[in-house]
């Protein structure tokens, strides 16, 4: 476009308007040249190339005056990234940050030798960008404390290989690099106090102070993904956790799959990187009521607004697994394992295990509860070892019970004692004229407290979020969903 300008051929009075405009960091155009930025004027963007391995253009992340907001062109996949690199020698190292911003505000302080913005922020670290980064002896991360950042250079310094990632703890006194200099913080001097994230197999009080003070410092997150649709659930559960393991039982047809789904879609909306298992419905069937949950709407009366929301859905950090029926339960690990180191996956949603009971090598010489305590070790030690949470659906017994508990699921007693969290659909319609569905917390081992959910559905929206109730009603439901000390 004719209004497109390289922002180094840029008059010194426009130069200036658009660091202003776009809040950036006083950074010279000299410096600014090596990110080979373009300034659009209409829309007003700011366009960054994405450099690949052979020096390749793959894609662009642009920022917006108008939101403040960066996006990566295309949406996945992108394996370049946005690199400055000081004229002197290089001593091997690289910092790595996730945003623009954070980039420029370290070349403004000539901080780092080399500086590296990710293509996604924080969201995943493409498999493609490895080579890219192979010839650095060590990498320092830099994500700040305004997401759960330590789990994120967890997850991705697996990828990058351990011994060589350092990080800047995510403590109040070291945000990230734009939060820094807007405080007046030496962003040097924080560098200098990056620590290994590679610890030996054994350790002491003294290297785990630092990560306790940072827990208590950052109590919210620490607590998880806050639900929107279920502020219920925020108050018994506090928060959806990475390396957890829930278990989701209730009688057939009472909704289990729905009310997943949507459980699911709203930690999706907050950039949860979620992959669904779904053994018994289709995807395409599961992808539409996602859709409808997330338009909140019925489509089939709206279909001219299809496009609008399938576009929207389509950047959600949603992947399926493309299994249907019986599985054999390796078959279904490697998927899981795959998905999850190149897409950084943070949920996993098994619906649900009993199509995995009659599938395997040693079926015939296996008892079906020792079937059923082998899937759910393994994936007990999945969530363990990836960091990953895992919602495992599992069917309760065959039993006429008039309500169900614990001990009402399927198999043995492994599968309740091995899940941080057991949530039970009970359905009281059926047996009694005022009988209602709710969700009950059976077992949280993160705060311990229990408590019920009730579940009115809207079928036009295929939803069971909670609506806003009148004040007097809102008294009610605080006496229903207030947790009760285990």
């Amino acid at each position: 476009m004719k209004s497109n300008q390289q922002m180094t051929d840029l008059s010194p009075d426009l130069y200036e308007k658009i660091l202003y405009t776009f809040s950036l960091p006083k950074v010279s155009q000299q410096d600014i040249s090596q990110l080979n930025g373009v300034y659009a004027a209409a829309p007003t963007l700011l366009y960054f190339p994405l450099i690949a391995f052979g020096n390749i253009v793959v894609g662009y992340k642009t920022l917006s005056s108008e939101s403040g907001l960066e996006q990566t062109i295309p949406i996945c996949n992108v394996g370049g990234y946005i690199s400055y690199k000081q004229k002197s020698r290089s001593d091997g190292t690289a910092v790595i940050v996730p945003t623009i911003h954070d980039l420029l505000a370290l070349v403004s302080q000539k901080a780092a030798n080399v500086i590296i913005c990710l293509p996604y922020n924080l969201q995943n670290l493409p498999q493609q960008l490895l080579p890219s980064l192979e010839s650095f002896k060590k990498l320092i991360l830099w994500f700040g404390n305004d997401e759960p950042s330590w789990y994120t250079a967890r997850q991705f310094a697996k990828k990058l290989n351990e011994k060589r990632c350092y990080f800047v703890r995510p403590i109040d006194t070291q945000p990230r690099p734009k939060l820094a200099i807007d405080k007046g913080y030496d962003l040097k001097s924080i560098l200098a106090n990056a620590q290994p994230i590679w610890h030996k197999s054994i350790t002491t009080f003294d290297d785990l102070r630092q990560d306790v003070l940072c827990d208590l410092q950052n109590i919210d997150k620490v607590q998880g993904v806050k639900w929107k649709k279920y502020p219920a659930l925020n108050r018994i559960l506090k928060g959806h956790r990475r390396g957890e393991f829930t278990i989701l039982t209730g009688p057939t047809g009472c909704g289990k799959t729905t009310f997943m789904s949507e459980y699911s879609l709203d930690l999706a909306m907050q950039g949860v990187n979620t992959l669904w298992g779904s053994f018994e419905i289709r995807n395409a069937r599961l992808a539409k009521t996602m859709l409808q949950q997330m338009a909140e709407m019925s489509l089939e009366n709206n279909l001219d607004k299809f496009n609008i929301y399938a576009d929207a859905f389509n950047k959600l950090p949603i992947y399926f697994m493309t299994f249907h029926g019986q599985q054999n339960i390796r078959v279904v690990m490697d998927a899981v394992e795959h998905a999850t180191y190149v897409h950084d996956i943070a949920h996993v949603i098994i619906d649900n295990m009993q199509f995995m009971m009659g599938m395997s090598d040693e079926s015939k010489h296996m008892d079906r509860f020792w079937k059923q305590d082998k899937i759910i070790a393994e994936f007990r030690n999945f969530a363990t070892k990836y960091n990953c949470h895992v919602t495992l659906v599992i069917h309760p017994r065959k039993e006429r019970e008039e309500e169900l508990t614990t001990l009402s699921i399927f198999g043995s007693a492994k599968a309740s004692q091995e899940a941080d969290n057991v949530l039970i659909i009970q359905d009281k319609r059926l047996t009694s004229l005022r009988g209602k569905k709710y969700l009950q917390v059976a077992k949280n081992r993160y705060s311990g407290d229990l408590g019920i959910m009730v579940l009115e559905f809207d079928k036009t929206k295929l939803s069971y979020a909670q609506k806003k109730k009148a004040k007097s009603e809102e008294t009610k439901e605080e006496k229903e969903t207030f947790p009760v000390e285990s």
